[in-house]
Formats: structure tokens, sequence, C-alpha cells
């Protein structure tokens, strides 16, 4: 029978160990993970006073569209508004964006601009309109005399988007998206009172005329919350059109008129 080791070599032959990798000592004796026990183990007698397993059936979702609505409605200015959609927690997309983008422009201007949403400039800056896209819609804008900047109301415009925040890669809004955002576009319209709308896109003719066809409707004036409205293609589709610029431009004559109209 061989002895135990000494010290020394015990010494020596963690060394070894340690040598080959070894790192925690894990107890006296290896265990054969593979060895099968002499008789598998005994499930456990149910018991009647086990909880029943099935779970419980989850408690009805408030309907986040009807929620949006009563917020809306009990919004009594146009800073309660932008308040209570930030507390509005019905869109996930809102945990993925950056900025909250409520608006940007003069409230009392006579002209209301309704985007769909923010995109990557907007949603790092926190105001609709900053990119490329909202670089050419200044200078549409400055040919016939309106501006955001302006603090005259004849000649100053106000922003706003569907959405307020910036959805995952630009993509377009959902219907369901859409239908929540809906009450407080309202209750912004109807807080901001401008005498025009101009639809920018396929989505805010969506969210509030109910149908899209942009290239169709564009250039015809059509009725939200009785007021005149009127479709336009959006910058940035000017951008990546250039040809369509000159009915951009007839469209800005024909919002430019009926500006005078109404004055």
């Amino acid at each position: 029978m061989e002895s135990a080791p000494d010290w020394q070599g015990a010494k020596a032959l963690l060394e070894w160990y340690i040598e080959l990798g070894a790192q925690d000592a894990v107890g006296d004796e290896p265990v054969n993970r593979f060895e099968l026990p002499d008789k598998p183990p005994k499930a456990a007698a149910p018991q009647d006073s086990q909880p029943d397993p099935t779970p419980a059936p989850d408690a009805p979702r408030a309907d986040p569209a009807a929620e949006a609505r009563i917020l809306a409605e009990n919004a009594p200015t146009l800073e309660a508004l932008a308040e209570a959609m930030r507390q509005f927690d019905g869109l996930e997309l809102k945990k993925g964006a950056r900025n909250f983008v409520f608006s940007d422009g003069n409230p009392a201007a006579r002209v209301m601009i309704i985007g769909e949403a923010p995109g990557a400039d907007e949603d790092r800056i926190g105001r609709p309109f900053v990119g490329r896209a909202g670089q050419l819609l200044d200078r549409m804008l400055a040919a016939i005399g309106l501006s955001r900047e302006s603090p005259d109301p004849e000649h100053a415009v106000y922003i706003t988007n569907v959405l307020p925040w910036r959805p995952p890669g630009n993509r377009t809004p959902t219907a369901e998206e859409m239908a929540m955002m809906v009450p407080f576009l309202e209750r912004h319209i109807a807080l901001a009172d401008p005498d025009i709308l101009i639809l920018m896109g396929n989505t805010p003719c969506s969210a509030l005329l109910g149908r899209t066809g942009i290239l169709r409707m564009r250039g015809h004036w059509t009725e939200v919350l009785g007021k005149p409205a009127m479709p336009m293609t959006h910058p940035a589709y000017l951008l990546r059109n250039p040809a369509a610029k000159r009915e951009a431009w007839a469209d800005l004559l024909d919002i430019q008129a009926k500006l005078r109209e109404t004055a």
C-alpha cells in the first residue's frame, strides 16, 4: 500500500494541477457524473394542499385609444396636452425614442402643418422637421412668405406630427399606433385653432381622413374638423423626386391664395 504523500509531494501535485489549468478545489473525491443511481428517485406524491397550477386569466387591459381620448379631452391648454402625451404609456415605441417631439413654430399661426413622426435628427434635437426634409420645407414656406420663426400669426406656421416619438428605423406608424395618437392630434388642432391645415404625406391623411394615396389627393382641398386642409407630398419625397417640386409649388400657391381668401 502506498503511503500518503508528505507535504512536499502534495505541494508538487498541487502545482502540477495548477499548470494543467485547475483553479478551484471542488471536493476531496472525484465525482463520476456518468454513474447512474441504483434506483430512480420516486416522484413526490401529489398533495391536496398544492396550489392549482392553472394560471389565472389575465385581467382585461384598458383600451389605450380610449385612455388617450380621456387624457386629450381633459387638457385645457397646449402645455397640458403636451404633458398628458408625455405621461401616456400606450405606445411601446416610446421606450426606444430619445426625445418627445411635440411641436415647433408659432401656436397662434394661421397655418398648421402635420407630418408623420420624428426622424433621427428630430429625435436627437427634439423638434419636428429639422433634418434635410425640414430644411427644404422651410425654403418652400419662405417662398410664400411663411416661417416657423415669425412672431406674426399672418406669416407664421405651427408644426407637429401624428406621432411625437420616433418609430424604430423610421418605419411608418401602424394603424394601432395612429389610433392611439389621433385623439391627441385632434385636441392639438382644436387648441391651436388654425385657419388652414397642411397634411404632409400619407400618414396624416390616413390618421385624419381615413384614406391614403397622396399623389392622387395632393392639390385638392378637403376638410378636417371643420377646417380646410390641403394634402401635400412630404418634403422627403421631393428630395427623392425633384421633378415633383413643380406640383408642390402649385400647392403652395393655392395655400397662399386660400390664406388671402380667409383673411
